[in-house]
């Protein structure tokens, strides 16, 4: 019981870490939006917010982000997101000479 309470504590320690960084580094408009988002979309609220940290930490973001850049970069994630998916399989079938429907008739 004592094993699960620390990682538990240092999950949520992280998690405010982060929320405090995120609103250094986003105005008011787009922590607005990444909350919304993150209600209906949790999983891609914190790959937005791990690309924004990280963004932050390479020296990209140098004033904060408003809710018009948070779109863009929505869209680009979700561009980048659908290329990866696109990848289809498509079935041909082989057409024989005798190729009927009517084999099947008695």
């Amino acid at each position: 019981m004592g094993g699960v309470e620390p990682n538990e504590e240092q999950a949520a320690q992280r998690d405010e870490l982060k929320r405090q960084m995120l609103s250094q580094i986003l105005d008011g408009e787009a922590r607005e939006r990444l909350s919304r988002i993150a209600l209906v979309k949790p999983q891609k609220a914190d790959t937005i917010s791990d690309l924004l940290l990280q963004m932050a930490r390479s020296g990209q973001v140098r004033q904060r982000v408003t809710e018009d850049q948070l779109i863009m970069l929505l869209d680009q994630v979700d561009q980048a997101t659908s290329q990866e998916s696109t990848g289809k399989i498509t079935v041909t079938r082989k057409k024989t000479l005798n190729d009927d429907d009517d084999d099947w008739d008695l």
